[in-house]
């Protein structure tokens, strides 16, 4: 149950994980490691499937940290104080095992999007026309974006994310096992508002600064902005535009989706 009681604070580990995340973003960036772990790389680098998905699975982890754990912060936060107050024994492996949970939503989803791009590649590797045209599916994936901005599934899975109070009263329970359990149910909506425009982070890849910096304030904005409701159409209907304007002419391709081998 819910109680009031001790302030819980949130353990450094949390935001230095986080800037850890972007100093290695910005590492991979300036040396140019971050293509070697582009998605790309990994799939036409010979590389056995097995090797390429750990690979990605590390470079993965940290966009987590550093992109999807910043707009969870209002919920981690408020669980360490709640398990502080009603678990104080075990709150430091509770928040844990939150992470944990939310985690492996996160990770889970970027395997699938790593197989899906595998399916894809050889799509476009069978496909003359479509190699020819490669632009055409960056333009879908920022139309396919935009369009999900205005779906009744980004505004349900949304409205959990920015009520962690609510959140927390309908779902927290004491133990580790529960933690693990509501990060893997807050990780499911965060993946239900936020999955469309990873995908286009997914696209430009591993340690772009310019596209995890702006994605990043978009989602934390759109879940803890005060006026992050409003942002959500306007962003759906810049990415629309953007993506109309891609399809009809390669020229309004951004440089890092056009990189990309398809």
């Amino acid at each position: 149950m819910v109680g009031a009681g001790r302030i819980g604070r949130l353990s450094p580990l949390i935001p230095a994980t986080i800037a850890a995340a972007w100093v290695v973003a910005i590492v991979a960036q300036a040396t140019g490691t971050g293509r070697v772990l582009h998605h790309d790389a990994l799939i036409e680098g010979g590389l056995p499937l097995w090797a390429a998905l750990v690979l990605f699975a590390a470079a993965w982890q940290a966009m987590i940290a550093a992109m999807m754990l910043p707009s969870s912060l209002p919920l981690v936060r408020l669980f360490a104080t709640v398990a502080a107050a009603n678990d104080a024994g075990r709150a430091g492996r509770a928040v844990a095992a939150l992470l944990l949970g939310y985690g492996l939503v996160w990770t889970a989803f970027g395997m699938v999007a790593f197989l899906g791009d595998l399916v894809l590649h050889h799509l476009v590797d069978t496909t003359p026309w479509l190699a020819q045209h490669s632009w055409l599916i960056a333009g879908g994936t920022l139309t396919l974006a935009g369009a999900f901005q205005f779906s009744k599934l980004k505004d349900a899975c949304l409205s959990k994310c920015r009520l962690p109070g609510m959140f927390l009263l309908q779902h927290y329970r004491r133990g580790i096992a529960a933690a693990f359990s509501l990060g893997r149910r807050h990780g499911l909506f965060c993946v239900g508002c936020c999955w469309a425009l990873m995908l286009l982070m997914f696209a430009a890849g591993f340690a772009n600064l310019w596209w995890m910096a702006a994605l990043t304030a978009l989602m934390v904005y759109e879940k803890a902005g005060a006026h992050g409701k409003r942002l959500v159409p306007f962003a759906g209907a810049l990415l629309l535009l953007w993506g109309t304007l891609t399809i009809a002419h390669p020229l309004w391709l951004p440089a890092p989706l056009g990189g990309t081998s398809y």
